[in-house]
């Protein structure tokens, strides 16, 4: 923090300043803006995963009661430019595929939009969808690894070109020359889907040659380039709103067809036209977490210090897009090995391109990890947390720079000593509780900090009542933002919270990057803080120029803001408000543009956030039921904004965490490439009932590299860690080595 203010409400458990909205409802939501003459869309998906369109009837749609229009890709006008895969943090365009439906007779994965129904209800709409009829000339398609495997290969990059597909430091096979100890272990992860609480939604409305978009997304700024460039129009022609998102986890990071189809549907028509994905649809529609594989083979001496690290994935991607999750990336820094060697491998496969999937990456690449540093401890004899902590990276083991902060020792320590970890008996099988047996397992988490590409934005506009209210072209889905900069503002103006308003939501305020890779704390934040501060700097200088002033003469770097009041730190009378001051200056309001620029790419330091997961499970010996009784979680993300919004996001992440672990699972029916279980009835996922008691513990450690405030991010950090302390907890309760995810019941029995 500059001088000028102290932290007073930063780091405070405050409630969610959007919380009365949400509660009573008002807050509205992408689908719940119905402007005058709104129109419905409604999509008709490929019901195969291969092939090509030979017939489309959709005379029965377009006689249907109240349909204005059915497009395909024999009407459907083309697309200004092919969409370029682009990740959302870039701040422009972000197409969640290079690749656009209907614009030919081709089919690449099942559930692809085929065709669109735009009628005068949703009901009318979904009725005429039903209506139409597709005939196929059907491929042979790949939908699952196994089907794919001997078509694997190696590409030059993954994650849109930007992590490459081989990496090492050492020599690998001098590191496996010089252990002791050998573990090889292959894992499989099933394709995960997304199911935020709000499907995806995008109503659209022109005004002429300018589009106003209400869309669920994670990005306003993303989805306003991405449909301009589809388009062919300029962004300032396109203005996107999104007062609230109903959770997104990555698959409204980036923009994927229906939201440019909803504008496209709204010109054909001349009306407002409103587009809600399905709950099935969002399986098809917004990318998942891929199928995968992975293998870990781990060198060590007898004491446990790792000498070689071999991570090597397997993955199925689009047709298109060479994607996949980065997950051998935090992993490789984890811990102190001098010799590594990490290398991607897709099979390219009749789906849609995956996408970012809360932890994207970290989640199964520490699952891999952690579950193989908890099989070396058991054979080995040594404490998993002991083990973790002689392994301890003192510095990024890729580069050799010292962390930006670093926090993993604390986390360990507290976690443990909270947990109570003293009291586990190390051998598997070694504690009942009746029928269930229990056990107790722990892992690491770590979570890279990443920057965007360009500044950022916010402005600071205080009235002379001492009122503030601050802009940022952000949205808010769910992790407090709206509250916490709320708090970074009245903090950096030196104002009570009362007086501060954040306004955010719409693409006509200064822009930000999306909120994806945990970056949103920490970059909206040191916008919010740099307008605000030079706003209040502002001040501090025209009370010191001024002779009427009491602080007139006075250094600036003397003045502190306290409640609203200039005065100086060393005499607390000497001073006035910034009412005061504007009054005599016949000034309404003073305002501030602040604009942040990141860090560069190669700033000298280790970027990661660290935490230690701890699990405590019971399994009925007989059925093979896994219970969650209890987690403790211990994070180091820097500077906490908000205790209490800080404490929501690590908890779901570590309630993730059992889903992840035990219930999640996406099945591909390989006749036709269909997602088997796409709807909630059939997609496992953690309920209140499944939910144990969670402990958090944050280590706050200062960063002066990452952000004027040291915000690392913690929104994903929570996820990582978790479901392998689950499985290490079931090895422990067990001795079942979980290899597969989810850990089913019949692995159990």
């Amino acid at each position: 923090m500059t001088t000028g203010s102290t932290l007073e409400a930063v780091g405070r458990p405050l409630d969610r300043v959007d919380g009365p909205a949400k509660v009573t409802g008002s807050g509205r939501y992408a689908a719940e803006f119905t402007l005058p003459g709104t129109a419905y869309a409604a999509l008709v998906g490929a019901r195969t995963a291969s092939g090509r369109i030979i017939g489309i009837n959709t005379g029965a749609a377009e006689d249907a009661d109240g349909v204005l229009a059915v497009l395909t890709h024999r009407n459907l006008p083309k697309v200004a430019a092919p969409p370029r895969l682009l990740p959302s943090l870039a701040g422009h365009a972000a197409p969640g595929e290079s690749f656009f439906p209907m614009q030919d007779e081709v089919v690449h994965y099942f559930g692809q939009p085929v065709a669109m129904v735009i009628a005068d209800s949703s009901e009318r709409a979904q009725f005429a969808a039903r209506q139409i009829h597709v005939d196929y000339a059907r491929d042979a398609s790949v939908t699952t690894l196994e089907e794919g495997r001997d078509q694997a290969y190696e590409p030059e990059a993954i994650f849109a070109g930007f992590v490459p597909a081989r990496s090492a430091r050492g020599d690998i096979k001098a590191g496996f020359a010089a252990a002791a100890q050998r573990l090889d272990a292959t894992y499989h992860f099933a394709a995960n889907h997304h199911h935020p609480i709000e499907p995806s939604a995008t109503t659209a409305v022109w005004d002429g040659d300018r589009l106003t978009l209400y869309d669920a997304t994670q990005g306003i700024v993303a989805s306003q380039r991405t449909v301009a460039a589809l388009l062919g129009i300029p962004p300032s022609k396109v203005r996107v709103r999104a007062s609230f998102v109903g959770g997104g986890f990555g698959c409204k990071a980036m923009i994927w067809p229906h939201v440019t189809l909803a504008a496209m549907a709204a010109r054909w028509v001349r009306r407002p036209v409103k587009l809600a994905l399905t709950r099935e649809q969002m399986a098809t529609s917004c990318g998942h977490r891929e199928e995968q594989e992975q293998r870990i083979e781990l060198g060590a001496t007898d004491d446990g210090r790792l000498t070689a690290l071999r991570h090597h994935k397997l993955s199925l991607t689009s047709p298109f897009d060479e994607w996949a999750e980065p997950s051998l990336s935090i992993a490789a820094q984890a811990y102190a090995c001098p010799h590594y060697e990490g290398v991607y491998r897709l099979i390219r496969s009749n789906t849609m391109t995956p996408t970012f999937t809360r932890g994207p990456g970290e989640t199964t690449g520490m699952f891999a990890l952690e579950c193989t540093m908890d099989e070396l401890a058991h054979r080995i004899g040594v404490d998993p947390v002991q083990l973790r902590l002689r392994n301890h990276a003192h510095a990024d083991p890729n580069t050799g720079h010292p962390w930006s902060s670093d926090g993993a020792q604390e986390c360990y320590r507290l976690g443990a000593a909270r947990f109570d970890w003293q009291s586990r008996n190390p051998e598997p099988r070694s504690e009942r509780d009746g029928n269930w047996l229990i056990g107790k397992g722990m892992a690491t988490a770590g979570y890279p900090v990443f920057f965007p590409m360009q500044p950022q934005r916010a402005r600071a506009r205080l009235y002379a009542d001492g009122s503030a209210v601050v802009q940022a072209g952000t949205q808010e889905f769910g992790t407090g933002a709206a509250t916490a900069m709320t708090q970074v503002a009245a903090d950096g103006l030196g104002v009570p919270l009362s007086q501060v308003r954040f306004e955010y939501g719409d693409t006509d305020l200064p822009n930000v990057a999306a909120t994806v890779g945990s970056a949103g704390a920490g970059m909206l934040s040191a916008a919010v803080h740099t307008a605000v501060t030079t706003l209040r700097d502002q001040l501090i200088a025209q009370a010191v120029l001024d002779p009427a002033s009491p602080l007139h003469g006075s250094d600036p770097a003397a003045v502190v803001v306290r409640q609203g009041r200039m005065e100086l730190r060393d005499d607390s009378g000497t001073g006035e408000t910034y009412h005061q001051l504007m009054e005599r200056h016949f000034m309404t309001d003073m305002e501030a543009l602040g604009s942040w620029s990141p860090p560069a790419p190669d700033v000298p330091y280790g970027l990661a956030t660290f935490g230690a997961q701890f699990a405590e499970v019971a399994v009925d010996q007989d059925l093979g039921l896994v219970r969650v009784r209890r987690m403790v979680g211990a994070f180091a993300p820097g500077r906490v904004l908000n205790a209490k919004t800080a404490r929501s996001q690590a908890m779901g992440g570590m309630l993730w965490g059992i889903g992840q672990a035990l219930l999640e699972g996406a099945v591909t029916d390989p006749r036709d490439g269909r997602w088997a279980n796409a709807g909630l009835g059939e997609y496992l996922l953690p309920v209140n009932a499944d939910a144990p008691d969670v402990a958090i513990e944050f280590v706050e450690v200062p960063d002066p590299v990452v952000n004027p405030l040291g915000v690392k991010g913690l929104g994903e950090v929570g996820m990582v860690g978790a479901a392998a302390a689950i499985a290490n907890a079931v090895f422990h309760a067990t001795g079942y080595r979980a290899r597969e995810l989810p850990i089913r019941i019949e692995h159990l029995l």
